[in-house]
């Protein structure tokens, strides 16, 4: 039986919304093109939600990529309040599952830096149980580490989990302990796949 709901953060309860965040700052669309080129669409852009490396790091990764823009580079990743938008089903969807007694846990590569710039976003987590950010734990998705370490941190048996992700090489490596998955597209399409487990959701 399911007891527990794990949730990524990006994608799933929160949406990332880069481009409007970038075209916030008013840059040609040269500027944008090469902004996007240098850090969403290189494989740098991977690393900057790790939660382990540094930020200096991470944006000294994306100047290497074309050093012409570096001020832009600076500026965007200095105020990323706008680049995490919380969805409106988040804390009703939350907040449902736990009057119906399940636990609402977090498991997310989220960063430091995009924790504290984008906390108005974040806003649903005070009503969730728990859960790991790797920035805190220095430990990320798909590592096996991360899912060992929520399993033990909050007595779980994998087979009463179901753990809802984005990306399927996340939800691979969660398959491995035994935790249910659901490769999260929309909340309706999440909602009828937990229903198909047995959860109310």
């Amino acid at each position: 039986m399911i007891t527990t709901i794990i949730f990524d953060i990006g994608n799933v309860l929160a949406d990332f919304t880069w481009e409007a965040h970038y075209r916030s700052f008013g840059y040609s669309e040269e500027i944008f093109e090469r902004l996007a080129k240098a850090t969403v669409k290189s494989p740098m852009w991977n690393e900057y939600d790790r939660g382990v490396m540094s930020d200096e790091e991470i944006i000294q990764g994306f100047i290497e990529n074309d050093p012409g823009i570096e001020k832009e580079i600076r500026e965007t990743l200095r105020d990323k309040g706008t680049m995490v938008v919380r969805n409106d089903y988040a804390i009703p969807w939350i907040q449902k599952l736990k009057e119906k007694s399940y636990r609402c846990l977090y498991l997310s590569n989220f960063s430091k830096s995009s924790h504290v710039q984008c906390a108005a976003a974040l806003d649903f987590l005070p009503y969730m149980d728990g859960g790991i950010l790797s920035y805190e734990d220095k430990v990320i998705k798909p590592m096996p580490e991360i899912y060992r370490l929520l399993i033990d941190r909050y007595g779980l048996t994998p087979g009463e989990c179901v753990f809802l992700d984005d990306t399927k090489r996340n939800l691979d490596a969660a398959e491995k302990f035994g935790i249910h998955t659901i490769h999260f597209q929309n909340q309706e399409q999440a909602i009828e796949e937990l229903r198909k487990l047995g959860v109310e959701a």
